[in-house]
């Protein structure tokens, strides 16, 4: 029988309630979305903690989020926090106080979770003929890499080369100074080189993918199809495309990135160094071309819900 399940994503840059119909042994389907572009990464002060407006802010969202669960019929919630929340010194601390107010158990996820899930949502959308399948997601914290044959990777890292998070430390200028741009190329390619061995030693791939919404948007301004042709038309990111329009985006002000095909005015900010952080990951691992995948972490939760159904009670059913 089909359940109605809810996932609540507390992300760097998005809160994101996302409530499908899935059953075991069939793909989940959307039914209804629900979020806010909060960016969690932006409200860390004294160098490690989450602002008192951010935890706010959050709290406010998990309590209408759970309404909407409620209204729209969902009969299980699977909750989780990525590298914003598990990042902040007092994390734990503000996700403790949303449990007592709304009941809600925002897991914690650590960045080789995010990997292995995420991995897991793109085996089961290509299948296993794809053999082994090398997947690169770049989230507003951190980047996270995962190879491997089977629907558990061999190997996974997870590194902070967030989109969001090097925006903020990097840049100060619009555009950036190009000595800035440089900086951080530097430093991302230098990060990046040190997980190369480590992933390669496993074999080549034979099928490279790309999660996320920077890759999502970065297919699209080299000439992807646009969303609204749905999910199933294959979009690709070669390289060269990909070298090409990061040169081009270093030199372009917030304002006209927005205006780019697929780009949103929020995500516009943190497009170039996700580009930069793509760029590398491309070059280092010598990949001429990716394949962007429409499901990821969300999908990767739900699925491994559902592998260990019945499920428990959730917070919705609490109420």
């Amino acid at each position: 029988m089909a359940m109605r399940l809810g996932v609540l994503d507390v992300g760097s840059n998005t809160v994101h309630l996302l409530v499908m119909d899935a059953h075991q042994g069939a793909r989940p389907l959307p039914a209804f979305s629900h979020k806010e572009e909060m960016r969690l990464a932006e409200h860390i002060v004294d160098g490690d903690r989450l602002s008192g407006e951010g935890a706010a802010r959050l709290a406010r969202f998990v309590q209408e989020a759970m309404v909407i669960a409620e209204d729209k019929g969902v009969e299980d919630l699977v909750a989780f926090a990525t590298s914003a929340v598990r990042d902040a010194v007092n994390g734990e601390e503000v996700l403790a106080q949303i449990k007592a107010d709304t009941r809600v158990d925002i897991q914690v996820l650590s960045g080789d979770d995010e990997a292995r899930l995420t991995f897991l949502a793109v085996r089961r959308w290509f299948g296993w003929s794809y053999g082994r399948l090398l997947v690169v997601d770049i989230g507003g914290g951190s980047l996270e890499i995962a190879s491997g044959i089977d629907e558990e990777p061999d190997v996974t890292a997870s590194l902070p080369l967030g989109a969001g998070r090097l925006t903020r430390d990097w840049f100060t200028g619009d555009p950036p100074d190009p000595d800035e741009v440089r900086a951080l190329r530097r430093h991302a390619r230098t990060q990046i080189a040190r997980t190369v061995g480590v992933v390669t030693k496993y074999g080549r791939p034979d099928h490279v993918v790309a999660t996320s919404k920077t890759f999502r948007q970065l297919a699209r301004i080299a000439g992807a199809a646009p969303s609204s042709e749905g999910p199933y038309v294959k979009r690709t990111l070669a390289h060269d495309d990909l070298t090409g329009w990061t040169n081009r985006l270093a030199r372009m002000p917030v304002a006209r990135r927005s205006e780019l095909p697929g780009v949103s005015a929020g995500r516009a900010e943190q497009l170039l160094a996700g580009a930069v952080v793509a760029d590398a990951a491309m070059d280092l691992f010598e990949l001429p071309q990716l394949e962007i995948c429409p499901w990821a972490l969300r999908e990767g939760m739900i699925l491994r819900r559902l592998d260990v159904l019945p499920l428990s009670r959730s917070a919705v059913a609490d109420r």
